[in-house]
């Protein structure tokens, strides 16, 4: 009997956690003993609310807004506790500039939801998208777009073929100094259209040969047409290097920028501490945009939430400082997600060539492996964050699927965004691609400062019909049962069980079966409770203090 108790023992500290099998939104599974504790944040689309959820699934905080708007496409939570947002109307008809992840409002708002400050962008010329990036100055780089006629653009070396729509809407960031409630400084810009070459027609300006000039970008690569022409889907800052990554999906490539330069250098090849002005530091992804490759050596496909990951990573993570990516169209029916070491020269600031070309040629690390690569795919949207304990945490957003996973292919837990067109969906409901678009999921930890003082507590769920009682089965480890000094006497017991302990105000006693049936509840007053497990079926149960504890209880007849 008691070989068999340390070998069940063993097992539950392993594995505790359970799965509904038949749940389809929601929590789908968790394991609290190797899941990564903390707060997560999402802001799903066709929909206005920012919400932050527990690891059971449950809101415990909420950032209501207007229903005439919506993502624009991410938000961010400060250590402050204020709510840094992108919004747009809902409605799209009739906007100037208009394609997917389109945005056009900043808003500052505090934990209690109060409007604090506002910016807009969003006229006929010009319209923010995708994403922000909060600087620890408090100013907020933006992406862009500006609208270039058809004559700018071919002046400039586009082929005129690929104008179809007679205009084209290059990317840039700006970083905007928040004053007042609706005031602000532009600060520092950073053009695209600064930064051109072409190889098309000599008469025109940015002649020149792209192969011998990496730094530049390529006004006619991606010949498709298409007005958003970089589709910039992500920004990220590394404060030590006082540099900028974004996202570029339609070149399959992510470019570093010099944030030491001033406007003006930023507008030219000089300046800044690279030397280079606002030209590229680094480029990655794809070397056929400067003509320096093959297919072959494509290693991005329409990439999402490009950045260091940094945050919340004691620098002695395995992950720190590595470029996270989240790679949406590595097949025709799977993604990646990946991480990698840009190649830095520190002592000579910059980052170095492999060749003819910038690597590395491959990642240094694949963060899942599925047995069924098609259980991670999403064409679009997607996120990826390395987590303290070691586990990264993992949003395809076509499908709403957000999930926790070991470095060792464990789910640790899943989430399925329970909405369907923004509206709740009911647990049960099936939902297809595109149902319950979810840009991004970031998991906050216990003690991130925004929480401190805070009321946490849960108030209900996203889905209609919850099974409210589902995370309550799923047994987290912890020393509850040593800071009360309980005792469970006789353990193995036929008849009748006492428990004993010190102190436990306000708590609940619960006993479960091995399948997470729940046998018995009670509040814990007195010091002292007597079970009568005469007519249970032998076996063992699992004892639960507040949700917090564990104890095994062996039932012999």
């Amino acid at each position: 009997m008691i070989r068999r108790l340390q070998i069940l023992l063993a097992f539950i500290g392993l594995s505790l956690g359970l799965s509904a099998q038949d749940h389809t939104v929601g929590l789908l599974s968790y394991k609290p003993s190797k899941a990564f504790d903390g707060y997560n944040l999402i802001y799903p689309h066709n929909q206005p609310n920012v919400y932050l959820l527990d690891n059971c699934g449950e809101i415990v905080h909420v950032w209501e807004d207007d229903a005439d708007f919506r993502p624009g496409n991410t938000a961010y939570l400060l250590e402050n506790g204020n709510l840094v947002k992108t919004k747009r109307p809902s409605a799209v008809a009739g906007n100037p500039i208009w394609a997917g992840g389109g945005g056009a409002i900043i808003e500052i708002r505090s934990w209690d939801n109060e409007l604090l400050w506002s910016f807009t962008r969003n006229d006929e010329f010009e319209r923010l998208h995708h994403d922000i990036e909060i600087l620890p100055n408090g100013n907020i780089l933006a992406i862009c777009w500006e609208l270039k006629t058809d004559a700018e653009a071919i002046q400039a070396g586009r082929d005129p073929d690929n104008l179809p729509d007679g205009e084209l809407w290059p990317d840039y960031i700006l970083e905007i100094e928040p004053v007042g409630t609706d005031e602000f400084n532009i600060v520092w810009e950073w053009h695209t259209w600064d930064h051109l070459i072409q190889d098309f027609d000599a008469t025109k300006d940015n002649f020149g040969v792209v192969a011998d000039n990496p730094f530049k970008i390529d006004i006619n690569y991606t010949p498709d047409g298409a007005d958003d022409w970089m589709h910039t889907n992500a920004i990220a800052y590394h404060p030590d290097l006082q540099q900028i990554v974004i996202s570029v999906p339609t070149f399959d490539e992510l470019w570093i920028i010099d944030h030491t330069t001033t406007t003006q250098e930023a507008a030219g090849s000089t300046g800044g501490q690279s030397g280079r002005g606002g030209d590229l530091m680094y480029r990655y992804g794809n070397p056929q945009t400067y003509d320096r490759g093959t297919e072959d050596d494509k290693v991005l496909f329409y990439q999402h939430d490009t950045h260091w990951a940094l945050e919340f990573l004691e620098i002695g993570h395995p992950m720190y400082g590595k470029m996270a990516v989240f790679n949406n169209r590595v097949g025709e029916d799977f993604s990646s997600a990946n991480a990698f070491d840009p190649p830095w020269d520190m002592y000579e600031w910059e980052y170095t060539l492999d060749g003819d070309t910038y690597g590395p040629a491959n990642f240094s690390n694949i963060l899942y492996h599925p047995e069924d690569p098609t259980k991670m795919y999403s064409t679009g949207l997607s996120s990826v964050q390395y987590l303290p304990n070691g586990n990264t945490l993992i949003c395809t957003g076509r499908f709403g699927y957000l999930f926790e996973v070991t470095p060792n292919d464990e789910i640790v837990w899943e989430y399925k965004t329970p909405l369907n067109g923004g509206l709740p969906a009911t647990q049960g409901d099936t939902l297809e691609i595109n149902n319950n678009l979810t840009f991004r999921v970031k998991r906050y930890p216990n003690d991130f400062a925004a929480f401190d003082g805070k009321d946490l507590s849960p108030q209900g769920w996203l889905e209609l019909e919850p099974d409210e009682d589902f995370c309550q089965t799923i047994l987290p480890t912890s020393e509850a049962f040593q800071d009360y000094k309980m005792e469970v006497y006789p353990n193995p017991g036929s008849d009748m069980i006492t428990l004993e302990w010190e102190g436990m105000p306000n708590s609940v006693i619960e006993v479960f079966d091995l399948t997470g049936r729940r046998m018995l509840s009670m509040e814990a007053s007195g010091g002292r409770k007597y079970i009568n497990v005469s007519e249970w079926e032998a076996g063992m149960y699992i004892i639960r203090v507040d949700g917090k504890g564990m104890r095994t209880l062996v039932v012999t007849h």
